[in-house]
C-alpha cells in the first residue's frame, strides 16, 4: 500500500522515465519521493538495484536543496547540480515493496547545500545516503 500523502510525481527525466510511476510529496522543506519496487528497478539477484536507489536519492536530496534555496531567495531561478554522492546500503528491497527517499537538508547556503536521505521499506532502512549540491 502507497505511503500516506503522496501523489503521482510530475517532473519527469530520461532517467527516472523507464521506473515511472514515481510518487512524491512535499513537507516543509523536502520533497519525498517513493516507488513501489518492480521487477525493473532489480539487479540480477532480484531485489532494487543500488543505482536506481542511488539515482533516486540524488533526486530527493537535489530536489529538497532547490526546493529550501528558492525559498530563501524567493526565486524559482535556483537551481543546483550535485557535487558529492555517498551511500551505504544497509537492506535489500524486494518486489512488491514500498521504497520512500526521505532527504533532510543539513545546511543550505549561497553556493553550497548538504543533504542526507534515508532510504526504507516500512520501518526497514534500506540504505542512507548524503550529498552536497553547488547551488546556480
Amino acid at each position: 500500500m502507497m505511503p500516506a500523502g503522496y501523489q503521482r510525481h510530475t517532473r519527469r527525466s530520461p532517467l527516472t522515465d523507464p521506473w515511472a510511476p514515481l510518487f512524491s510529496r512535499e513537507i516543509n522543506d523536502a520533497v519525498h519521493l517513493a516507488v513501489e519496487i518492480r521487477t525493473a528497478h532489480c539487479n540480477a539477484r532480484g531485489f532494487a538495484h543500488g543505482g536506481m536507489l542511488s539515482a533516486l536519492a540524488d533526486n530527493a536530496m537535489g530536489l529538497s536543496a532547490v526546493r529550501l534555496a528558492r525559498q530563501k531567495t524567493n526565486s524559482d531561478k535556483v537551481s543546483g547540480v550535485t557535487v558529492s554522492l555517498a551511500l551505504d546500503f544497509i537492506d535489500a528491497a524486494q518486489v512488491g515493496e514500498w521504497v520512500e527517499f526521505i532527504p533532510v537538508v543539513l545546511k543550505a547556503g549561497r553556493t553550497l547545500a548538504f543533504v542526507e536521505c534515508r532510504i526504507m521499506s516500512a520501518d526497514r532502512l534500506i540504505a542512507r545516503a548524503n550529498s552536497t549540491f553547488r547551488m546556480v
